[in-house]
């Protein structure tokens, strides 16, 4: 099978695990990982690297990603989604008084760069165990709050009920960003709860959904990425010859021409083939990740 990335649509009620099993079975190989998990409650786009791409899986974690998501105002939860305990509801006459422009008032003060406090049932390590574990257990969690960008939190649709408001969102944010934290700290802030009911990963970095395969009658031959077509969509490129291509291989540094400093750069060889990517140091270019020319995974 040949090295590569997949664009899978995820569906609802499956673990980002599970579809890493699933494709390893179909693939032919144990090497399959995946960059950045959704929850079983979420359905979209999951990135998954087959062969030696899963070590390009590193430098396609960190994008930025979009999210449709449905938020019920009216209660939250113990998960911040509709998976978890509910809390005791508000008054519906406080969900009643809940005006369009306060919710376009707390959603412009969640957008731009803000701390945010990861849900408790996140997969934030602490004391290097994962936070849901610590939860599960019994534990009471309290997570430091973090720096995420929030590039556009849009309000699509608004449906009023007796009880409760239900907004359908898009949200455009740096990696490491929890919409079930936006729609908790939406709902405080309103001062009625709040909490996720639906959530779907519609682009990571320059992959978007629409390319993405179903899970259920996936060839993945057929749909896999190329290591280079897919480093070009998240990295900048160099294009090297044959003998540039030689040297990297042999962990040599090569000439760095005009290639700018202090990010990581795919080097594409002949053949289109993904050769490493590299930093600059000084006037050379040098390996931090190199991929072997492989035609098949083991």
């Amino acid at each position: 099978m040949n090295s590569g990335i997949l664009l899978v649509d995820k569906p609802q009620g499956i673990t980002s695990h599970d579809v890493v099993a699933r494709v390893r079975r179909l693939a032919g190989t144990r090497r399959v990982g995946h960059a950045g998990t959704l929850d079983p409650m979420a359905t979209g786009l999951l990135l998954l690297g087959v062969g030696g791409s899963t070590r390009l899986l590193h430098y396609l974690v960190g994008l930025d990603k979009q999210y449709l998501a449905t938020i019920r105002l009216g209660w939250g939860t113990a998960t911040d989604d509709a998976e978890g305990e509910p809390s005791d509801p508000a008054d519906p006459a406080a969900v009643a008084a809940v005006a369009d422009s306060a919710i376009a008032a707390g959603m412009a003060a969640l957008s731009g760069e803000i701390e945010q406090v990861p849900s408790s049932v996140s997969a934030v390590k602490v004391d290097g165990r994962r936070a849901y574990d610590r939860v599960r257990a019994g534990e009471q969690v309290e997570l430091a709050p973090r720096r995420v960008t929030v590039s556009a939190f849009e309000l699509l649709e608004l449906r009023r009920s007796d009880d409760h408001l239900d907004l359908d969102v898009r949200v455009d944010c740096s990696s490491g960003t929890y919409i079930r934290a936006l729609a908790r700290d939406l709902g405080a802030d309103l001062g009625v709860g709040g909490h996720l009911t639906a959530l779907r990963r519609t682009r990571i970095g320059g992959f978007p959904v629409e390319e993405a395969a179903e899970l259920d009658g996936l060839d993945v031959a057929e749909r896999i990425l190329s290591p280079a077509d897919a480093a070009r969509r998240a990295l900048p490129t160099v294009v090297i010859d044959a003998q540039q291509a030689v040297d990297l291989g042999h962990g040599k540094r090569i000439p760095a021409g005009d290639v700018p400093a202090k990010q990581p750069i795919a080097a594409i060889g002949p053949a289109d083939r993904l050769v490493a990517i590299v930093e600059r140091r000084g006037d050379e270019l040098r390996v931090i990740a190199g991929f072997p020319n492989e035609e098949t995974t083991p």
